[in-house]
C-alpha cells in the first residue's frame, strides 16, 4: 500500500493552498522576474497541479496581484506610521517619499521592483488598480485613476533611477509632484 502525503491536510485547505502557491510564486518572481515565470513553473514549485493553482488563485495575473499586495501590507503600515501626522497639504509629497524609503528598506519588495524589470512588469504595476488605490489612500488625493497611476510611476521611477541622495529626491518631488497634486 502506497502512502500518499496530502500537503493540503490540516486547517483550511484553501488557505493552505493559497499560502503555499503565493510563497512559491514570490520565490520564483524574486529569482527570475515576473515575466520569466509561468503558471506551470509556480504550480511545480508549489507541488500542485496547474488546475489547483487556477482553482485557488485564478492564474498568474491574479497571483501577481495577490503576492504584491501581501508583500506590500507591511510597507503600507510603515508608510502610514511615517505620515500619520503630516498636514494635508504636505501629505502627497511625504507619502511618496515615505513609500520610496519603505520600499527600499524592504528587501523583498525592493529586489522585486528593481532587479527583474521589464516594460511588461512596469506597465502591470503602474496599471494595477490595487496599487492605485493604495496611492490614493496614502496621499489622500481625490480618487483619480490617472493621478494614482502617475504616483505609482513616480515611486517606481525613484526606486529604479535614484537621485544622488534623499535631499535631491525630496527637492524633485516637492518641485514637480507636489504642485501637481495640490491642484487636485
Amino acid at each position: 500500500m502506497t502512502t500518499h502525503n496530502d500537503w493540503l491536510t490540516g486547517g483550511d485547505r484553501r488557505a493552505v493552498a493559497v499560502d503555499r502557491i503565493e510563497r512559491a510564486a514570490l520565490a520564483l518572481f524574486l529569482e527570475r522576474g515576473i515575466d520569466a515565470v509561468t503558471a506551470a513553473d509556480i504550480a511545480a514549485a508549489a507541488g500542485c497541479s496547474r488546475a489547483t493553482l487556477y482553482r485557488h488563485v485564478g492564474g498568474k495575473p491574479h497571483l501577481v496581484r495577490s503576492v504584491m499586495l501581501r508583500a506590500a501590507g507591511t510597507v503600507v503600515a510603515r508608510i502610514e506610521t511615517a505620515i500619520n501626522r503630516v498636514p494635508a497639504q504636505r501629505r502627497p509629497v511625504e507619502a511618496i517619499l515615505a513609500a520610496v524609503a519603505a520600499l527600499r528598506a524592504d528587501p523583498v519588495l525592493h529586489q522585486w521592483l528593481t532587479r527583474h524589470r521589464s516594460p511588461g512588469t512596469d506597465e502591470f504595476l503602474a496599471a494595477a488598480p490595487e496599487l492605485g488605490d493604495l496611492a490614493t489612500t496614502l496621499t489622500r488625493i481625490a480618487p483619480d485613476a490617472a493621478a494614482a497611476a502617475w504616483i505609482v510611476r513616480v515611486v517606481l521611477s525613484l526606486l529604479t533611477w535614484p537621485l544622488p541622495d534623499a535631499a535631491a529626491e525630496r527637492a524633485l518631488v516637492e518641485r514637480f509632484v507636489g504642485p501637481a497634486l495640490r491642484t487636485r
